[in-house]
């Protein structure tokens, strides 16, 4: 068995304003033609030392009725998605920092800092979320707007937390998530521990749109959001480093 490694590095935060080829502003396309987009009007957006710093005090964007439209306050998507290799590995890792504002005690899903691979071909999601005083490891396929998740056996539409406190609180902590598609399997790790492994993923993820984002996650209620009650946060990231390994059979 032969491997090919490939490495990238995400970061090129300084273009972040323009709409560049690494970083656009994220959102989804809505049945009215219209377009929801995570901007939060007052974010001020700093970029210095190769890292990102972003600040939304208070968190101010809402949706009435569509889940992840109401989580979503302020986000950025990389610009093109990254292909997961048909057989091999793909893995992500980076650093952030998250200091909320005013968010309820210990209530991770008030407001935190996030990374999340968005696979828009299947649904899929793979996140981190950093709050106050706990962290949290998401594995989910979500009915995105406008996605065609695959059909399956299995449960077709999840969404499983794994909240944990063991980490550097309010500081920067290493994060990485990496996706074995020859053997449907999603490891998560946290300052260089395993923290989490999902076997059996019941489809195949092709591809990741990364999107660094400021949000909440608080049940929609008949009468519409409950996230927002003046509460904000700090977000911060360094580049990321992915890493794509390919194996190839020997043929004769």
């Amino acid at each position: 068995m032969k491997k090919h490694q490939k490495e990238i590095e995400l970061g090129n935060f300084h273009t972040i304003l323009s709409e560049s080829n690494t970083w656009k502003i994220g959102g989804f396309p809505l049945p009215d033609g219209s377009f929801h987009e995570f901007r939060e009007p007052e974010a001020v957006v700093i970029v210095r030392n190769d890292e990102l710093y972003v600040r939304v005090n208070p968190f101010t964007k809402s949706h009435p009725s569509v889940q992840f439209l109401d989580n979503a306050k302020h986000m950025y998507y990389s610009s093109e998605p990254i292909k997961v290799p048909e057989d091999g590995t793909i893995s992500f890792q980076w650093k952030m920092r998250s200091r909320p504002i005013g968010t309820q005690p210990n209530d991770l899903y008030d407001g935190f800092v996030s990374v999340n691979l968005l696979d828009f071909t299947t649904g899929a999601a793979l996140d981190f979320f950093a709050g106050n005083d706990q962290y949290a490891s998401v594995y989910a396929i979500l009915p995105f707007p406008g996605v065609q998740v695959p059909e399956t056996k299995k449960t077709r539409y999840f969404c499983i937390f794994k909240e944990e406190k063991s980490f550097n609180k309010r500081e920067w902590n290493e994060y990485q998530i990496t996706y074995n598609r020859t053997a449907d399997e999603v490891v998560f790790a946290v300052n260089g521990e395993v923290v989490r492994t999902e076997n059996d993923v019941p489809i195949k993820f092709n591809e990741f749109t990364v999107a660094l984002g400021l949000m909440t996650e608080k049940d929609l209620s008949p009468e519409g959001s409950t996230s927002l009650h003046g509460q904000g946060i700090i977000g911060e990231w360094t580049p990321m480093k992915v890493k794509i390994e390919n194996e190839y059979k020997n043929r004769l």
